[in-house]
């Protein structure tokens, strides 16, 4: 079962919304977009300080809307949403030791979506490393504990979670040696997420239940990205706000995001509050060459959501 119930005005709202994309964008064809919408009705279970148990939090049954929310894509940077929660998880329960280096990755891995920076998370839970080809046996030992992070998620019995793969590092170039030989010859083992999965995790996190409600607020700190234009680097190409869902935001807006983008994915992932409107959490993963280098399709998506909310009943 999943985390949300269907809403029937929530459809009705987002579908709207995807037929204006679809007529704005003609290049985006309607198997190239996924995206799952949660919007919160008082009480507001979320960014609450984790004020719920999680076994309270979960008897809440939120309402939104899925459009081809459990199909699987590669989710590029967004991954390193879940390894930010699975850093923690070793974190707290003593499995890893504390230091200032795996925090500086940690905030890199999220603020900046350095890959570099999650090449360390990844071999910090793992016990792997990146290197040459290895022989039959030491690999199958090493591809065992690469999927740590898969069985992790896949022990919190999430329906979600039921198809995704979270195994790979995210590159720059390309994997080389023993990463290539993982990945496969046709890239079957990739990193693959839905939105719904994506939507269930970020829940978690700004409902104070990922881990810990510590440990949420420490993921929450790393997560908000603020709207002064003072604050934009627009030289930088992937800022994480040019070209995704906060550029769609009026500047009161608050934000709490991960993005990712490939040449051929653009995706973001937020928990959103703005003054007057309910919160909401809104999950995009748009696929195709040209609308990977297209920054104007999830401002779009973004802006007609924020519109929408001024119509939310509840």
């Amino acid at each position: 079962m999943t985390f949300f119930r269907q809403d029937d005005q929530l459809t009705q709202l987002a579908t709207a919304i995807l037929e204006q994309t679809w007529t704005q964008f003609p290049t985006l064809a309607k198997n190239q977009i996924a995206l799952t919408w949660i919007v919160y009705d008082p009480p507001v279970i979320v960014n609450t300080g984790g004020a719920l148990s999680a076994e309270e939090f979960w008897q809440y049954r939120v309402r939104g809307f899925s459009y081809r929310g459990m199909e699987i894509i590669y989710p590029a940077s967004i991954v390193k949403l879940f390894y930010l929660v699975a850093i923690h998880e070793w974190l707290e329960g003593g499995m890893i030791p504390e230091s200032s280096e795996l925090q500086r990755a940690i905030k890199d891995m999220i603020v900046d979506s350095s890959n570099d920076a999650t090449s360390l998370v990844v071999d910090v839970l793992s016990g792997t490393t990146s290197g040459p080809e290895l022989p039959p046996g030491p690999f199958t030992t090493w591809q065992q504990q690469r999927n740590i992070v898969n069985r992790y998620f896949q022990s919190l019995g999430w329906s979600e979670l039921e198809t995704t793969n979270i195994n790979q590092k995210t590159w720059v170039d390309g994997p080389y040696g023993r990463e290539r030989d993982f990945l496969g010859e046709l890239r079957e083992n990739r990193n693959m997420l839905t939105t719904d999965a994506v939507a269930r995790l970020l829940h978690s996190i700004i409902g104070g239940v990922a881990v810990s409600s510590d440990r949420s607020q420490q993921m929450m700190k790393l997560l908000h990205r603020s709207l002064d234009p003072n604050d934009i680097d627009r030289t930088e190409e992937e800022n994480q706000i040019t070209g995704f869902l906060g550029q769609g935001l009026p500047p009161h807006a608050q934000l709490w995001s991960k993005a990712g983008w490939t040449s051929q994915v653009r995706h973001d992932a937020a928990y959103i509050e703005i003054p007057d409107l309910q919160p909401y959490l809104l999950v995009v993963f748009t696929e195709g060459k040209e609308n990977s280098k297209n920054k104007g399709i999830i401002p779009y998506l973004s802006q007609a959501f924020t519109q929408k909310m001024t119509e939310i009943l509840f």
